[in-house]
């Protein structure tokens, strides 16, 4: 529980960073089998979709974090890491309103980034 908590406070430290649009933490830990956490986020364009993409990837590698899979990199509208117990999505704007991930989790509770330290 701790370790997914640091890695959702990393990711979102990360795409705050890079100013990612509408960053969104939802614990799905009670609800899910498949994760604690998503965080959520958008970029205004395919190149800082990309660049959220790879802070996430930087700043959790150095804290020893790897994914287990990253999906998404060629189209950069939709890039989802899989970093077990938390879960990152970077959308293009139009992709994020189009698969409105917070409506079909919105039995998670959506938390702050004080709730993560």
């Amino acid at each position: 529980m701790e370790n997914s908590k640091e890695k959702a406070r990393l990711a979102y430290e990360a795409l705050e960073e890079k100013k990612g649009e509408d960053i969104q933490i939802i614990d799905i830990k009670d609800i899910s089998i498949i994760a604690d956490y998503f965080i959520i986020a958008s970029g205004s364009n395919s190149l800082q979709v990309d660049a959220l993409m790879n802070s996430v990837r930087e700043k959790l590698g150095r804290n020893g974090y790897e994914p287990l899979r990253i999906e998404g990199i060629r189209s950069a509208s939709w890039i989802l890491m899989d970093y077990g117990d938390v879960i990152v999505h970077v959308f293009s704007r139009e992709d994020r309103l189009f698969y409105n991930l917070e409506r079909i989790w919105r039995d998670g509770k959506l938390i702050s980034i004080e709730q993560l330290k």
